[in-house]
Parts: structure tokens; sequence; C-alpha cells
């Protein structure tokens, strides 16, 4: 593992992602069709994973963010309210947490942005939603499948065995129940398929590269 210090957001934070296939992205890169569309068929990679795939060729060619790194008022409030739900979540489990920046794999294909350590073996995924129906949903189904990848993915690419998934909800905080937590333990079989198929998304990176490499261009007629 490469571990690199940096607040999210930051500069720094961009810059040591560019290239990389982030476990935020597991779940795009991984899509594929349920049905027929357009000219291509069910089971072929959705358009956000081509574009995914596209945009990561992008970086690997400049070693800089592609695209729009404008962080939203979403992500700044994100950004912003992750800290009080670590502190709360350090205060209720009497616990504390390590940030620890980004982690990459070995051969820095692979990474992920940590929100937090927990001992030797925990780490900590924090949401903060807007939407009530969303949040709402979540409480009464304990459902975090739209996340299961990013956190899977973090457990694999940092060793750990369990995540606590927090959801933060601000206006739950006068009824002192603002902090949603649950443990997710680490899925070998799941990270196993997981990351078959993220080899092969990085193949269709390389193959995207490749492509780019060659000379686009002819010689003009005198």
């Amino acid at each position: 593992m490469i571990f690199v210090e940096c607040e999210q957001e930051s500069p720094e934070w961009h810059q040591a992602r560019a290239g990389v296939i982030t476990a935020s992205t597991f779940s795009d890169a991984l899509a594929v069709l349920k049905r027929k569309s357009g000219d291509k068929e069910a089971g072929d990679p959705t358009d956000a994973s081509d574009g995914l795939a596209y945009d990561t060729a992008f970086e690997r060619f400049s070693g800089a963010p592609y695209g729009d790194t404008f962080q939203t008022y979403a992500m700044r409030r994100g950004s912003e309210q992750e800290a009080f739900a670590r502190m709360r979540y350090e205060s209720l489990y009497n616990v504390m947490v390590d940030e620890t920046g980004i982690i990459l794999t070995d051969d820095r294909l692979f990474g992920y942005s940590t929100d937090g350590f927990v001992g030797d073996k925990g780490m900590i995924e924090v949401k903060t939603p807007q939407n009530s129906n969303k949040i709402l949903q979540m409480i009464r189904t304990g459902d975090v499948s739209e996340y299961i990848h990013q956190i899977q993915g973090g457990m694999w690419i940092s060793g750990r065995e369990w995540c606590d998934f927090i959801m933060y909800i601000p206006p739950l905080k006068g009824v002192n129940n603002d902090l949603y937590v649950k443990r997710i333990k680490r899925d070998d079989d799941f990270i196993d398929d997981m990351v078959t198929g993220l080899l092969k998304f990085n193949k269709r990176v390389d193959d995207a590269v490749k492509l780019l490499s060659a000379p686009m261009f002819n010689k003009l007629a005198a």
C-alpha cells in the first residue's frame, strides 16, 4: 500500500487521484446495461463506465485531473460535516478515528480516499445525504447497497476487516439522533468478483491509452 497524506478536495488530493481508479467510482466502472440500448447489448458497459475509462486514460497521459473538479455546495457541505460526524462517532463509541488521506495499491492503479481508520481493523465511511426520502429509506431498510462497492473496495485496498457506515443527519441533532451507524464486514467473495471486474475495466483504460498513443495525423499531399 502507498499512503498519500492530503486533505480531501485539496489540489494535492486531486493530483494524487489523477489516473487512478478510485473506490468511489468502482460502481460506475463495473456498471453494465441490463437491456439492449442503441448499438450496445445487455451486459455491455454503460455510457458512464465508458466515460470513466476514457477520462482515466486522459489523466494517465497528463498526470492531472480531467474534467470539472469544481466543488459543489453539496460537496463542500459533505466535507465540512464529515468532521462533525467523525467527532460525534468518536464520542458515542469512545474510540479515536485516525485520518489517513489516500491509499493507493502498489501499482498505483486503484485507490481509496479514507474517511478514517479505527484501531487496527476498522474504518469509517461517512455520508451526509440531503434527500429526505433516501434518508428515511435507508433507516427503514438498512440498505446501503448504493455504497457497497466503495466500502468493500476500501476494505480491499486498506486491508481492513470491517467498516462502520455512518450517515450524518444534522436536523436530528436536537433529539440526539443525528448519527445512523451500520457495521459492514469484509466480504472476500464479493471483493474477489469485484477485483476481477476492475482488472477488466483497467484493460479498457489501457486499450484507450493505446488508441490515443497512435499517430492521428497523416502527411498532407504537397
